[in-house]
């Protein structure tokens, strides 16, 4: 999918891509965006990548994919939240699932 030129065109492709997620809503942070589940913190979208936050059940899966950690400076690294791999970014049923895990704990 090529995504047009816009800024905000791959926060714009997130949200379509977890449009099923109940209570999803985007809030500017970060220098990007904070993705919610009603109240739950779960993502950020931040320079054309996505991170979800990880559990000690959910890290593995991350590992395995190598995910970096949110590291937006060498001052601020988040090691709770991992980046989401692109074959699991493109698959909205997969992607809804792991968004689900982020926001469940």
């Amino acid at each position: 999918m090529s995504a047009p030129s816009r800024p905000d065109s791959f926060r714009d492709f997130v949200l379509e891509q977890l449009a099923s997620l109940p209570g999803l809503r985007c809030k500017r942070m970060f220098g990007g965006y904070g993705l919610y589940a009603g109240e739950v913190f779960f993502g950020i979208v931040f320079d054309g990548r996505l991170y979800f936050k990880t559990h000690p059940s959910t890290l593995a899966e991350y590992l395995e994919h190598h995910a970096a950690v949110f590291a937006p400076s060498e001052k601020q690294v988040l090691k709770n939240y991992r980046e989401v791999p692109v074959d699991i970014l493109e698959d909205s049923e997969r992607l809804s699932l792991w968004a689900r895990k982020a926001a469940s704990q």
